[in-house]
């Protein structure tokens, strides 16, 4: 059993134990992924740092299989939370999806465990890599999520959503300019769902692609791109961006036409915003404020509410909210998601309309959380969505709302799970 004299000197050992730290905040913790990366990664060279970021990715994409795997391989289950357990996971995933060399994987894994079971850890490494294992594909979903998902759309769901979770999310853009859609999909080589839309083909790099310096478009999943598609022309009105950060729904509203206030609790976010609205010469106006404390100076024409959410439907992105998001999560966030609709219809003019959205794939933070605030608000009614409003592949559901899940356009690469509904205040108020 390899036993360097002094572990630091082994190559590549730090990024491990990055990788290491992360896994541990995300699953224990329950923090994000890429918000936990900033401090697990520190210090580490940007190389290493997306290292770090793969082998975490690809654990938390992979981990029940993972854990079938050193299940199989001893006399009793680790707890779930061991550290071996945790290195074993690490050690595996680099050399099955990562292309690893079993030698490196192990060199880089027994210092991890130093003071604990190195024999346990090599002995399992070594009788799962000689049989050469593989992961099954497509990938298996927690059993609590596969659960939850199913009773909420069907048994067909998870295993649709599963298939999606095999496959590399495509790029999806929207254009400053709609009208020149067309130029766009010739000069990048993608396909159009909808006027300002582009996706496109695998492997593109973006920042080296025409129209990026210019401005001309932006990176949008075509999902998140339908809440400011239901606003239609601004015409100089008036519409609050809500939960604006990092700026798509903003650049979209803008491009539109509207008046853009974009109001966003984080900085940071909102320097990205201000740098997304430079490079594509659009304007807004952009406060740092938390919504809970903060009202307009008046009331706006239109309102979009991208409300903050679990995200489990861009869980192909970031895997980690399988594992962080549960009932308790949700339905703390769909209290807020309540507490922001109820505050944001005070703030929109009579006959105004309401755009709310998330990034979920949980009724609760979706349909039913619409219903609520219907039955709550008597002065608001729904204005359902029509297909012509539409990207190709997204319809309404039968209330008019649009719901995308993970067989949303599954022959073209699919797309985020999102819901949208659009609400119309009335003009006796």
């Amino acid at each position: 059993m390899p036993r360097p004299s002094r572990s630091e000197d082994v190559p590549g050992l730090p990024a491990r134990r990055a990788a290491l730290r992360l896994l541990d905040a995300v699953l224990r913790r329950g923090d994000p992924l890429e918000l936990a990366l900033h401090g697990a990664g520190q210090g580490l060279p940007p190389a290493d740092r997306a290292l770090v970021h793969a082998i975490a990715a690809e654990t938390l994409r992979h981990l029940p299989d993972l854990d079938a795997l050193i299940d199989s391989a001893t006399r009793q289950p680790l707890p779930h939370d061991a550290k071996a357990r945790m290195v074993l996971r690490i050690a595996l995933i680099q050399t099955i999806a990562l292309g690893t060399a079993p030698h490196a994987a192990i060199a880089t894994a027994l210092p991890l465990v130093d003071g604990g079971p190195r024999k346990l850890v090599h002995g399992v490494f070594g009788t799962l890599t000689r049989a050469n294992p593989t992961l099954p594909s497509p990938p298996t979903l927690p059993p609590e999520v596969a659960a939850r998902w199913g009773s909420q759309w069907g048994a067909a769901m998870p295993l649709a959503a599963a298939t999606a979770y095999a496959l590399r999310p495509p790029v999806d853009l929207s254009l400053r300019d709609a009208s020149e859609t067309a130029h766009w999909a010739e000069q990048l080589g993608g396909r159009s769902f909808a006027p300002g839309h582009i996706r496109l083909p695998e492997g593109a790099n973006i920042p080296d692609l025409p129209g990026f310096g210019e401005g001309a478009w932006w990176v949008q999943d075509i999902a998140a791109s339908v809440p400011a598609r239901l606003l239609g022309a601004g015409e100089g009105r008036r519409v609050l961006d809500l939960c604006a950060a990092p700026g798509g729904k903003t650049m979209q509203l803008a491009a539109a036409g509207w008046r853009v206030t974009a109001v966003d609790q984080s900085k940071k976010r909102l320097e990205r915003l201000g740098e997304n609205l430079g490079r594509t010469g659009l304007s807004a106006e952009v406060v740092q404020a938390d919504l809970r404390a903060w009202a307009p100076d008046g009331p706006a024409d239109a309102i979009l509410l991208d409300a903050p959410c679990t995200a489990t439907g861009i869980y192909r992105r970031h895997p980690d909210v399988l594992h962080r998001i549960g009932p308790r999560q949700i339905a703390e966030l769909a209290e807020l998601q309540a507490e922001l609709l109820d505050r944001a219809a005070q703030w929109l003019t009579p006959g105004g309309t309401l755009i709310y959205a998330t990034c979920s794939l949980e009724q609760a933070e979706g349909e039913e959380q619409v219903a609520r605030f219907l039955s709550a608000h008597p002065d608001f009614a729904p204005l359902p969505a029509n297909a012509a409003e539409l990207p190709e592949g997204i319809a309404p559901t039968a209330q008019g709302w649009v719901r995308t899940l993970p067989e949303t356009l599954a022959n073209e690469g699919g797309t985020d799970g999102f819901f949208v509904a659009r609400l119309v205040r009335s003009t006796k108020v």
